[in-house]
């Protein structure tokens, strides 16, 4: 199989889940002792953090872009970005390298159609949640309705995932806090629930929900170990 790039670090806590579950299922696809050949670039987190904070999503853009171009240089064959919210800088990305990109939004988007699906509540950080190029992708290119969390919901949430989830905390009432927006997104029309966050697979458990819950994570990493069988 080909050999899969993977830009992580934000946070470490989801990049060590990309790296079992594509590891996980490159084991269950091909048996034996096989096991995912994998490069990754892990980032200190923090100074980017502190970018998304100021909005300086172009100095973002361009420190992605220098490290997807190590990664191919380094012989990466195909290209995952470990995160949702980075993804706001994905088309200057895949402008920038002749290897593939996975995106996250189009791996998520085919499974919520082979489910169905037309109407969907998205959870993640308040830039996924609130900036359109999240939304738009999945209206525009693959006509699923989105429906996002009330604006005290959405800071709820990205105050969990900034300082609980990336710190690698699951409290016990911020699960119930989920389970309560998760609710009333439901209430609004969501047939289906977007886990738009790396982390969210953390503390957003299938178990405890009867509606259908789309772990970008698992999906993300199904669809990179999808590609480099068959290219």
């Amino acid at each position: 199989m080909k050999t899969i790039g993977m830009i992580g670090g934000m946070s470490w806590e989801s990049s060590i889940v990309y790296y079992k579950v594509l590891n996980e299922l490159v084991k269950e696809k091909l048996g034996a002792a096989h096991s995912c050949p994998l490069i990754m670039y892990s980032v200190d987190f923090e100074p980017i953090k502190q970018m998304q904070h100021l909005g300086e999503w172009d100095k973002i853009g361009v420190q992605v872009v220098d490290i997807a171009r190590k990664l191919e240089a380094a012989g990466a064959d195909i290209l995952i970005i470990c995160a949702n919210t980075i993804h706001l800088v994905a088309e200057e990305v895949k402008k920038n390298i002749k290897i593939p990109l996975v995106h996250i939004v189009n791996a998520t988007a085919k499974s919520i159609r082979q489910q169905g699906i037309g109407k969907v509540g998205l959870l993640g950080t308040r830039y996924t949640m609130e900036y359109p190029y999240y939304r738009e992708k999945l209206e525009q290119d693959f006509g699923i309705q989105v429906v996002t969390p009330d604006i005290m919901e959405r800071e709820t949430i990205h105050e969990i995932i900034y300082h609980e989830l990336i710190k690698g905390i699951v409290k016990p009432s911020s699960a119930e806090r989920f389970k309560s927006i998760i609710r009333n997104l439901h209430s609004k029309g969501a047939d289906g629930i977007i886990l738009g966050c790396t982390e969210l697979s953390m503390i957003v458990k299938e178990k405890d929900y009867s509606i259908p819950l789309f772990d970008t994570t698992y999906l993300h990493a199904a669809d990179a170990v999808e590609m480099a069988l068959n290219i």
